[in-house]
């Protein structure tokens, strides 16, 4: 059986047994005839409230928040429609877009350039967030379960506030899209350490799929909830990173419809855990290092046998990656089990734990085997993980009765032990 996996951008072919490999890929919806037509009917016939125009007034600021260069988003034509929306009642000069970065670096000049075309940067003032400069943000409160909240001063400050990202399932947040575009995509630092506490993400409910009832998801949607957006504009992709379906509308009504379409698409109940997984990160540029490459693990350990093997395709051009501290964290303990240890201790969390913390239970529980052309052997053993250059020889060292179960596009398709 070849399948061909989601991989940098060129994909990667594997010759797999037949007869006990089973592929799960998502649904797949046809993509909508016209993607600014379906924008439109989103801004203008939402899920819930009044259309985008009329929530608008001339004179006032506006700010947009949309994801980082991380994220598949469809950027440029989200924005554009919105710019046709306020076409006549919104000066360009009033408005910001703010790149919900978390506690990811900013994007350069050519990231933003790709991300949201030329006439944008070029025309619109475009801010990469910053959650450790302390003179960006302003403190609004505390939220949900004691969360001390610091926001984008920019995203406070503006008059109407709009999220736009897209609708996927998250690893603990349950889905992405909707409240994540503000917290922790616009916090702090210490807004965004709480949130992913080790008692947070070591929550059970902490997990792809669950909302009502996550401790992180509970959280993200209270802080959103309680400091105001205005419009809310997600989107559902399909593996080219092409639009399925759009949403627009009042946040958590807009969000609970795309998540419930999302639920559809991409998640697939299975009987039994499987002796071998095989999984992905689903391409550039979610693929593009480690860290991000955690997701597609996750994914694959919902339904890997305890003691089983996860073998992480993941292309990771930009290495751990080295800005940022996950690898100090990943490497500063000599097993996964002794990192878990370590962070369960801590009175509070520290950057880029939260991904360490995920990935030490994975391999507490499972054997992880990478697949990278840009970590060589001795990077990846620094993270307690190994390295194969042959995948198909990975799995058939398992032996001829060893059940395999493949992700072909990693984390945009979860798959569950059905009850």
């Amino acid at each position: 059986m070849r399948v061909q996996l989601a991989y940098g951008t060129d994909g990667l072919t594997v010759d797999l047994p037949d007869g006990r490999t089973t592929v799960i890929t998502p649904a797949h919806p046809p993509v909508v005839g016209d993607e600014r037509a379906a924008l439109r009917e989103a801004l203008r016939h939402p899920e819930a409230g009044p259309p985008l125009r009329d929530r608008v007034r001339p004179g006032q600021t506006v700010a947009i928040s949309a994801c980082d260069g991380t994220r598949p988003q469809p950027r440029r034509v989200m924005v554009e429609a919105i710019l046709e929306e306020f076409d006549g009642v919104v000066s360009h000069d009033d408005l910001v877009i703010l790149v919900a970065t978390g506690t990811h670096r900013g994007n350069t000049d050519a990231e933003l350039r790709q991300m949201f075309g030329d006439w944008i940067v070029d025309n619109l003032r475009i801010v990469n967030h910053d959650a450790r400069d302390d003179g960006a943000l302003r403190f609004v409160g505390t939220f949900g379960r004691d969360v001390p909240v610091w926001l984008n001063r920019e995203w406070v400050d503006a008059d109407v506030r709009i999220t736009t990202g897209f609708v996927e399932p998250h690893f603990f947040a349950g889905f992405s899209g909707g409240p994540k575009l503000v917290a922790p995509g616009l916090a702090g630092l210490e807004t965004v350490l709480t949130l992913h506490d080790a008692q947070r993400i070591g929550d059970p409910r902490a997990t792809w799929g669950v909302i009502e009832g996550n401790p992180v998801h509970d959280d993200v949607r209270a802080i959103a909830a309680g400091t105001g957006v205005h419009f809310a504009l997600d989107v559902i992709l399909n593996r080219e990173q092409r639009i399925v379906a759009a949403f627009g509308g009042d946040l958590l009504a807009m969000h609970a419809a795309a998540t419930a379409a999302a639920r559809t698409i991409a998640m697939r109940p299975v009987r039994e855990p499987f002796d071998v997984v095989l999984t992905t990160n689903a391409g550039f540029p979610l693929d593009q290092n480690l860290y991000q490459s955690v997701k597609g693990m996750s994914a694959a350990a919902t339904v890997v046998r305890p003691g089983g093997t996860i073998i992480c395709a993941a292309e990771c051009r930009d290495g751990f990656p080295d800005h940022g501290s996950y690898r100090e964290v990943l490497t500063s303990q000599p097993s996964p089990a002794a990192l878990l240890r370590e962070i369960q201790s801590r009175p509070r969390a520290v950057p880029d734990q939260w991904q360490v913390q995920i990935q030490a239970r994975i391999q507490t529980a499972a054997r992880v085997v990478m697949h990278t052309s840009y970590l060589s052997d001795a990077q990846l053993a620094e993270a307690h993980l190994e390295q194969t250059a042959d995948i198909a020889d990975c799995v058939a060292r398992h032996g001829p009765h060893a059940t395999v179960c493949v992700l072909p596009e990693g984390p945009q398709t979860i798959p569950y032990l059905q009850a």
